[in-house]
């Protein structure tokens, strides 16, 4: 039997090494317990094979979560605030649990911390075209490996043929990042998302590409509001999210619930961005991680349906 030193929970399954309720190592009953982990704003880099909280798992994605950043001047005290509750779990070669507070304040505003290299992004002139012929090997993603029973970040599910992601906060995002052999570079990546609520989404929700499999270290997110009918283009750096393409309206947006399929087609290093068949922005991979893999992005306790997720090349 084993205890946690935190709680005094106990539990009798001897394979558990972390306390369900807080995260921390348990100990065997009777041991002293160890003295407490201290919090860190910069962790330790995670094993892209375990996923963050609970037990380790093989050939499992990374998950990720983030609350934004200040949107008032007094916004830093919700930052200070959820600093103090960073815990690192360490013990018998587990990852833990990390909260990292995003640079941006609202993603409807210019990032004021950051900005793409001028030149780096162009808007074209929406044009609808179907799948590159050419790109016929094609893998889907099994939404399966997506499913994270405990995570302090968000809920999954499989719900019929589609996997559903809710952030647990409303002013923070959800990310999840596949394992690392499937890379986007040089590659057409989609996947279909479903508003399910018609609620909006400040932070928004969409496809992640060209990201380190640990998410939200680097690599992109192409997002949108179906509620506002607007797509917004974002790259990230450790404890950073920062605007490559502002909120755009664009009419290829389907409103409400209806369903939204967005591409992402790499061409050896230039971007170009689909939304229901129609190209709506082209960027430079300047940002992207190498060899950078696929990944979901859900924000503000919006509850998100995903499906279809593929990969050709």
């Amino acid at each position: 039997m084993k205890i946690c030193p935190r709680c005094q929970k106990t539990f009798t399954d001897d394979n558990l090494n972390f306390c369900l309720e807080d995260g921390t190592t348990l100990q065997p009953m009777g041991a002293a317990p160890p003295p407490p982990p201290a919090a860190q704003m910069n962790p330790p880099a995670t094993n892209p094979n375990q996923p963050i909280g609970g037990q380790p798992a093989w050939n499992t994605p990374q998950q990720y979560g983030g609350p934004p950043a200040k949107k008032s001047s007094k916004a830093w005290i919700w930052v200070v605030l959820i600093l103090t509750l960073v815990v690192l779990v360490c013990g018998g070669g587990l990852v833990g649990f990390i909260f990292y507070a995003a640079s941006q304040a609202d993603k409807t505003v210019n990032n004021s911390n950051s900005s793409p290299t001028k030149g780096n992004t162009t808007t074209n002139k929406a044009t609808t075209t179907t799948t590159d012929p050419s790109r016929d090997d094609l893998t889907t993603l099994d939404f399966k490996m997506f499913v994270h029973e405990f995570s302090i970040y968000g809920d999954t599910a499989i719900e019929g043929d589609e996997l559903t992601i809710k952030a647990n906060s409303t002013i923070a995002y959800y990310v999840l990042a596949a394992p690392e052999e499937y890379k986007t570079e040089d590659a057409d990546t989609r996947v279909t998302v479903r508003n399910t609520a018609d609620k909006s989404s400040a932070h928004g929700y969409g496809l992640v590409f060209h990201s380190n499999p640990t998410p939200l270290q680097q690599g992109y997110a192409f997002l949108i509001d179906a509620k506002r009918k607007k797509y917004a283009v974002v790259h990230h750096a450790p404890q950073k999210e920062m605007t490559v393409v502002n909120w755009t309206s664009s009419s290829a947006i389907n409103g409400g619930t209806e369903e939204n399929t967005l591409e992402v087609r790499d061409h050896s290093g230039t971007i170009d961005l689909y939304i229901n068949g129609t190209k709506v922005t082209t960027i430079n991979n300047t940002y992207g991680y190498t060899g950078g893999v696929a990944g979901l992005y859900t924000g503000n306790g919006v509850k998100v349906a995903y499906k279809d997720f593929e990969i050709r090349r």
